[in-house]
This record gives structure tokens, C-alpha cells and sequence, in this order.
């Protein structure tokens, strides 16, 4: 029964009031009839969320997410711990969440795919950008190539702290003997956005190339990627 219109609804009142479907079912309703482009970041969340809680619909919801971690960006970031840390976000929605933006990562990714020459440094920023530019600690990452500098594969050797990555000549090398790889393109990642070589970068670089060298594998290029671009360390004449 409606309450009545003299009555002031309390907020313990509102928040028993349970979800419309109405509520729920808007941002469907708009995706249909104007597509999903057309939808805001808080819709295209609350799809994902699918349903609210006691207190609020999902698109409520979504937007407080969206409120607390700072955008979609930030919430990409976060941890599955973070996330269900949010009101009403469990390990379900947080798992829908942390799914759907990796499958916008691996579609916004263009692939080194095997066999595909290795044509410049851009190729490589193009392939590990969107995996890399959200991560908050360094990542160091290895590109396989065969005599022709054609992908081989890739691999990831090394995940450090926040501020630095701690790589060995050992776990860089390793799959590219496994797989005789005739040459290798290092890659890592700059959590802070900057893409610009740090002193350890060069001092790495110089350690692997000479590595390299004694085991026939040379060290074509080091890249590092960051969200605001991407360094070739041999363009910037330390190879």
C-alpha cells in the first residue's frame, strides 16, 4: 500500500523499499533503443551489476562506484578485494566487472601474432599498451623473434615492486632458448605514466645485451610503455 501523502518517509523506510524492475531494466531499455555508445559509464556498469541490493538499484550502485574508485580507469585498476569492498559488491559482480574489462583490453590489444614480422617499436606498444598501462607495479616482458624477426612468441619474465623490476639475465634468456629464438625485444611497463628510461633501465639493458651476446641472442630493442607513450631504448641510442 502507498504511504500515505502526510507521512515523511524515513530513511530506514527507504532503504527496506525493495528494487523495481522498472529500475533495473532502464539501461537495457536504452542500450536497445539507442545502442550502447549512446549509454554512460554508470549504465554500462549497472548492466554489468545486473541487480542492486536493498538500498539501491544498480545504477545507483554503478555510480557510486564509479564515485569512489575515481572512473572507470581507476576501477580497472583496482583489485577483485577492492572492488567487493564496494557496497553491495560481492565476488559475482566484482568478477563480472574485472571479466568485461579484460575482454575490452584483449580487443583494444593489436596482437603480436606469431610469425608477423616485428616492423617497429610501435607494433610492440600497440600489442602490450592496453595490458600494461593499468597495472600498478612493473612488469618486464620479453618478445621472442625468429632469424627473419618474426614473432615467435612472447613472455612474461618478471613482475616487481611498484617502483622497480628485478630482472635476471637467467629468466630472460631461458625461453628464448627453449624456443631457439635467434633474437629478443625486452619490454616493460612505468606504473607512474611516464614513459621516459631510468637509470636502471639503461643499466638492465646494458646487462642483458651483453648477456645476450655470450649466449647468441641478441637483444634487438628495449621498449618501455607506459599509459602516455612508449621509449625505445635503441632509438635513444643505448643499443
Amino acid at each position: 500500500m502507498p504511504d500515505d501523502p502526510g507521512t515523511r518517509t524515513t530513511a530506514a523506510a527507504h532503504a527496506q523499499r525493495p528494487v523495481r524492475a522498472a529500475d533495473r531494466d532502464r539501461p537495457r531499455e536504452r542500450l536497445e533503443a539507442s545502442g550502447a555508445a549512446a549509454l554512460s559509464d554508470a549504465e554500462l556498469l549497472a548492466l554489468l551489476l545486473r541487480t542492486g541490493d536493498r538500498r539501491n538499484d544498480a545504477l545507483a550502485m554503478a555510480s557510486d562506484l564509479l564515485e569512489r574508485h575515481g572512473g572507470l580507469r581507476r576501477i580497472s585498476q583496482a583489485t577483485a578485494a577492492e572492488l567487493a569492498r564496494s557496497p553491495g559488491v560481492g565476488p559475482a559482480k566484482s568478477a563480472s566487472i574485472r571479466a568485461a574489462l579484460e575482454i575490452g583490453r584483449r580487443l583494444a590489444r593489436r596482437r603480436l601474432e606469431p610469425r608477423t614480422p616485428m616492423r617497429s617499436p610501435a607494433d610492440v606498444f600497440r600489442h602490450f599498451q592496453p595490458e600494461f598501462r593499468d597495472l600498478r607495479q612493473e612488469r618486464f616482458a620479453v618478445v621472442l623473434l625468429d632469424a627473419r624477426h618474426r614473432v615467435m612468441r612472447t613472455e612474461i619474465v618478471s613482475q616487481g615492486t611498484l617502483t622497480a623490476s628485478l630482472v635476471h639475465p637467467r629468466e630472460v634468456f631461458q625461453p628464448a632458448i627453449l624456443h631457439s629464438a635467434a633474437s629478443v625485444v625486452l619490454v616493460h611497463n612505468h606504473p607512474s605514466g611516464d614513459p621516459t628510461p631510468s637509470a636502471e633501465d639503461r643499466e638492465v639493458t646494458a646487462r642483458l645485451a651483453s648477456a645476450g651476446e655470450i649466449l647468441g641472442v641478441r637483444v634487438l630493442d628495449h621498449i618501455v610503455v607506459a599509459e602516455r607513450g612508449f621509449c625505445s631504448l635503441r632509438e635513444q641510442g643505448d643499443l
